[in-house]
């Protein structure tokens, strides 16, 4: 069984309904790409000071971002405990941004949060944008988690 935690530490936007939209990507996500289980990751939403002071302290990027991920399994390995589930890491969007966004791309706030959290999702699993190649396998991964949802063209 698979360990899903949202935290909520904004006040900006309403997220009634969003948590189900982040634990059906999450699950779909794990599904598709096979991760084996159990698995653990946490999503937290916060506003845009708040992202933008993480992506300060965390990226040396002074600006507000959309989503930021925080794997667990990058750098220097820990042991797991036995029976404990894989911790894969943290997951913050800003929920303020996915607003902006979701009236800048014309689509409902549940389906930029759904495409933020696939995002994030892959990050922790290793997937990168650096390059061409990885962008679209990025790309065409998260299509596939939001097609699986009928999230894709919402």
């Amino acid at each position: 069984m698979n360990e899903l935690y949202i935290n909520n530490e904004q006040n900006c936007i309403d997220i009634s309904g969003l948590d189900v939209v982040v634990k059906q990507v999450l699950e779909t996500g794990l599904e598709l790409l096979a991760v084996e289980g159990p698995i653990e990751v946490g999503v937290t939403f916060v506003d845009n000071e708040t992202i933008k002071q993480l992506n300060r302290q965390y990226r040396s990027i002074d600006r507000v971002t959309d989503v930021l991920s925080f794997a667990q399994e990058e750098g220097e390995a820990f042991e797991q405990l036995p029976g404990a589930p894989r911790l894969l890491g943290d997951i913050v969007i800003s929920l303020e941004r996915a607003k902006e966004q979701s009236e800048e791309f014309n689509h409902s706030l549940a389906r930029e949060v759904g495409y933020l959290t696939a995002h994030g999702l892959l990050h922790l699993l290793g997937y990168d944008h650096q390059n061409d190649q990885d962008k679209e396998r990025m790309r065409t991964a998260e299509e596939q988690i939001m097609a699986k949802l009928n999230l894709s063209r919402e």
